[in-house]
């Protein structure tokens, strides 16, 4: 306020702007009181009336501080007051609704959102994503990527990665295999793909359903893709070995060989899985150049 008082003194006309500024000051110090002030005057005046940034600033600010209640108060007065929230506001309210866990009130943003024209970012789908990957709802989660995908958007690798952890997570490989398929047909990019694609084979690996798990390896390669973290690779060589199913293993490796270069781990994995099941005779037809001895 001291400031304000210094601006009339000055003869300097307040604008909504500076109120604005002064409100966002009064927020970072804390200074509920004051904010509210500064609004009202602003209320009463003729020439420096709250715009649709006052209105977001006090959202922004009670959404920060975990007051959903008086953020949607706030929320309420902007559209009774004639302002209509854009794309940004819309991205702030839903992630700040994700990350309080307030999934159910992120939804209906989003939905008002939708219904008042504006169409999601790729960030505001990658939240809406967690909500649900966070409530653990995979029924759910194929309805949103199958509207994704239905609208022609295009996802991240982010959101790929979000879906398979959930998955493997709950242990659903066919749901996976259903949205793999769903996601192909609607042209996603390599960086979605790839994920989903090795996690369903990283997922038929521990359960060691072999066939499965060479199906899935033969449907990446002929998409030109291929294996990107050795960790996928090396489940993949474990369930081999527990099977005892080594000559099925060589054509494994030998499958992947023109796409994807055996890192240090996991030649020591062949290594020691070789010796365990007393087959000396392979370690020497692999020539194992730097790999353990």
């Amino acid at each position: 306020m001291q400031v304000f008082s210094s601006m009339e003194a000055n003869g300097v006309k307040p604008t909504c702007a500076v109120f604005n500024s002064l409100i966002h000051v009064c927020f970072s110090s804390g200074n509920l009181f004051t904010a509210i002030s500064l609004f009202e005057i602003m209320e009463s005046s003729e020439g420096f009336k709250p715009d649709s940034d006052t209105y977001d600033a006090f959202m922004s600010a009670f959404l920060k501080s975990g007051k959903t209640d008086l953020m949607q108060a706030w929320y309420s007065a902007k559209k009774a007051a004639g302002f209509d929230s854009d794309i940004q506001t819309h991205q702030s309210l839903i992630s700040g609704c994700i990350k309080l866990k307030k999934y159910e009130l992120g939804d209906m943003f989003y939905k008002e959102m939708v219904l008042s024209g504006i169409m999601p970012n790729l960030p505001i789908l990658e939240y809406m994503l967690e909500g649900l990957c966070k409530r653990r709802s995979s029924g759910q989660v194929k309805e949103f990527l199958e509207m994704v995908c239905g609208y022609g958007w295009k996802m991240s690798g982010k959101m790929a990665e979000m879906v398979v952890g959930l998955h493997v997570e709950l242990g659903k490989v066919e749901r996976l295999k259903e949205l793999l398929e769903t996601l192909m047909e609607s042209d996603q990019t390599t960086e979605v793909l790839l994920p989903v694609h090795c996690g369903i084979t990283r997922m038929y690996a521990m359960l060691d359903r072999l066939d499965d798990v060479e199906y899935s390896v033969g449907r990446m390669l002929k998409q030109g893709l291929s294996f990107k973290h050795p960790d996928d690779v090396e489940r993949v060589i474990c369930s081999y070995f527990r099977l005892s199913e080594y000559d099925r293993l060589e054509l494994f490796l030998e499958c992947i060989k023109g796409s994807y270069e055996l890192t240090g781990s996991t030649y020591d994995l062949l290594v020691a899985g070789y010796r365990r099941a007393g087959l000396s005779d392979k370690l020497n037809d692999m020539k194992l150049a730097g790999g353990s001895s």
